[in-house]
């Protein structure tokens, strides 16, 4: 496959840390509450629950607890959750880009600012970080599925669909494409009877800053700060994972 990802391990780091089962399962089931809640819990008819429902089953989420947040959506009881941005600097002048869902706009601010705060940053204007993160469409597929197919034809039925970036990890494959070409991206990967383990839209810098280890660890204790937030969806930022990062991270 063509291409290489210039943002590829920027979003975040080491895979064991990424893969919080609890906060992930979370994320997602507010998805599907709040999508069946604004639009019915028919998925055939509400491409955001549709599109929910594939990432539950992409990370393994039970039938049943889909089955709840859906009736939870439809019942009435998701009515107070909010999806939220906040837009800030953390130390050394690194981006730090939150999403959140929240039944409590008040608290979660709070808590937002008193993180950044705590460890030297400052909580910006919606909208100052626009110029460094650009939205993206992710696809991430895993490569089991993709054994048998032809290299050469699938690669180009997915410029086709609007692929911009087509990149590989040990054990996915990751397709990305604008912000306007998710939905066609989407439509394609359904026609080619593709599973897609999952499809989000990302905030990628298109810039990013390099740091010594010890200030990049001070970045990244306080972006694990946000994480662990229960209203804390996703944190983006663009501090540069370099190499040696990478591997100080990864020692034991």
């Amino acid at each position: 496959m063509a291409g290489h990802s210039k943002w590829a391990n920027i979003k975040h780091r080491k895979g064991a840390q990424d893969a919080k089962r609890a906060k992930i399962f979370t994320r997602i089931i507010k998805e599907i509450t709040i999508a069946a809640r604004d639009a019915g819990g028919i998925p055939e008819s509400n491409p955001a629950l549709r599109l929910a429902i594939q990432n539950a089953k992409g990370a393994n989420i039970p039938k049943d607890t889909i089955e709840r947040a859906i009736k939870k959506g439809t019942g009435g009881e998701g009515a107070n959750l909010t999806p939220v941005t906040y837009e800030g600097y953390g130390p050394y002048g690194v981006a730090v880009f939150i999403e959140a869902t929240t039944d409590n706009l008040n608290r979660t601010v709070a808590n937002v600012r008193a993180i950044f705060s705590k460890h030297g940053g400052s909580l910006g204007t919606n909208g100052s970080l626009s110029f460094i993160f650009d939205q993206k469409g992710v696809f991430k597929i895993q490569k089991e599925h993709l054994k048998h197919r032809n290299p050469e034809e699938l690669e180009l039925e997915l410029i086709e669909g609007g692929a911009e970036d087509m990149d590989e990890t040990d054990e996915h494959f990751v397709v990305t494409t604008t912000f306007e070409d998710f939905g066609a991206m989407r439509e394609k990967l359904e026609k080619l009877d593709l599973e897609v383990e999952s499809a989000e839209i990302q905030r990628i810098p298109n810039n990013t800053k390099s740091l010594s280890v010890a200030e990049s660890r001070k970045i990244l204790n306080m972006i694990d700060r946000f994480e662990e937030d229960d209203d804390v969806s996703n944190v983006y930022h663009n501090l540069e994972l370099t190499d040696e990062l990478l591997e100080d991270l990864n020692k034991v």
